[in-house]
């Protein structure tokens, strides 16, 4: 079971920081999590950066059960 770690909005559209999920590929988790979160985290998930253990991944990467995946929402600030 993989594990998704969410950080700053992602967090809060999510309503915690981490969770786990069943799936073949990171395609199948992240979109297993807009099931599970909503609406609100799809929309945050589109302008998000996905790492998978520390690097960026693509979406048909094949999962293994202990990886982190990582959801970075993008920073604003000045």
């Amino acid at each position: 079971m993989a594990k998704l770690i969410l950080l700053g909005p992602a967090h809060d559209a999510a309503g915690r920081r981490e969770d786990h999920f069943d799936g073949v590929t990171l395609d199948d988790v992240l979109k297993e999590a807009v099931i599970r979160y909503g609406a609100d985290f799809g929309t945050l998930l589109e302008v998000s950066q996905v790492w998978l253990n520390g690097e960026p991944a693509a979406p048909a990467t094949r999962l293994e059960s202990h990886d982190e995946i990582m959801v970075l929402p993008p920073v604003s600030g000045g």
